[in-house]
């Protein structure tokens, strides 16, 4: 089944326009990504890694993301990609949007505008269900954790997530 995502414009406005995942944004284009971050009260990210047949990335540890799908808002879509990779249903009042903002590929005139889900949730990792076509392995780890796991080339810190810092230090100032 082909995916099918809202085409926005410039502002973030949905344009009654829709794109097939897989092929490239016109000019101008920009669509909807959403990358959810679950904290638990010890101050712990739960990620997750991908599989091995997954690209890009395969074999990476992230944090659950996808795009958003044509007709769903963004919280919709984090609550999905969460239940989908991780069979974990969140609960949308612990979940606040940390940031939202637009990216652009080196000069390209199309790209994507980026949520940042921040949920505050304990979550028993012995539940979790992975999805065999997506995720192979979760765990929690902390914001220092995953610093080194990107220097050491093992966390996938998507090029479009420009706040992880700003995301950690809201965590540490709490």
């Amino acid at each position: 089944m082909t995916e099918l995502w809202d085409v926005l414009d410039e502002k973030g406005n949905k344009t009654g326009r829709l794109h097939e995942r897989g092929k490239p944004l016109n000019k101008g284009e920009y669509q909807r990504q959403v990358y959810v971050g679950i904290l638990n009260n010890k101050k712990q990210w739960l990620i997750a890694k991908r599989t091995p047949n997954k690209f890009p990335a395969p074999n990476m540890w992230e944090f659950v993301g996808g795009h958003v799908i044509a007709g769903d808002d963004s919280l919709t879509s984090a609550l999905k990609e969460v239940c989908e990779e991780l069979g974990i249903i969140l609960e949308p009042r612990n979940g606040k949007l940390f940031k939202s903002y637009k990216w652009q590929r080196n000069g390209d005139d199309s790209g994507c505008f980026v949520d940042i889900w921040l949920f505050r949730q304990n979550i028993d990792i012995s539940t979790i269900t992975l999805c065999p076509n997506e995720t192979c392995d979760a765990m929690w780890a902390t914001s220092l954790d995953i610093t080194r796991m990107i220097d050491e080339g093992v966390f996938k810190n998507w090029e479009n997530i420009t706040c992880l810092d700003e995301l950690f230090a809201e965590v540490k100032n709490d």
